[in-house]
């Protein structure tokens, strides 16, 4: 039905969630190595898994973990940090969340990978508590690819909460 209201658990394209950042990365930003220090950019991801997430679910959200984050590549002073963000899968409460960070030298255009992250966030109600959210619909081979793997990766994520 076109303009329907969507309620609050129907399922939603990935694409709704996916969310952009670009910052300049200055000196102060930098460590002796004249790279990015990796606590800064850990707070960029945070940053734009919660606004993902938001936008999947329309609530408030709060970051449950940060199960997987690999750097792989350090970001100069001068280039520019780039992050996407996106839902690729829910649980009842939960949703997980893929970011992708990348440098690119703004002189030349090149572009690589600095890091990869898979976060976990919770919606909350009104009273603070985890509330029910939306599924996810994906679209896109690599959206399919994501979340096909995002079971596995919840097994693995409530395996390593009960080891602790």
């Amino acid at each position: 039905m076109g303009g329907a209201i969507q309620t609050m658990t129907e399922s939603r394209p990935i694409q709704q969630s996916r969310t952009f950042l670009t910052d300049l990365v200055f000196p102060p930003d930098t460590n002796h190595h004249h790279t990015i220090f990796g606590g800064k950019v850990m707070a960029y991801v945070d940053k734009i898994a919660c606004i993902a997430a938001m936008r999947h679910c329309r609530k408030p959200v709060v970051t449950a973990s940060s199960d997987s984050f690999d750097f792989l590549a350090p970001i100069k002073t001068g280039e520019a940090i780039n992050l996407e963000a996106y839902v690729t899968w829910t649980h009842k409460t939960s949703m997980e969340v893929f970011v992708k960070v990348e440098s690119e030298n703004l002189l030349t255009g090149e572009k690589r990978i600095t890091a990869r992250a898979y976060l976990t966030m919770i919606a909350l109600d009104d009273e603070g508590k985890p509330t029910v959210v939306p599924g996810v619909i994906p679209e896109t081979a690599e959206e399919r690819m994501q979340y096909e793997k995002a079971k596995e990766r919840h097994v693995l994520r409530r395996k390593r909460k009960v080891e602790m």
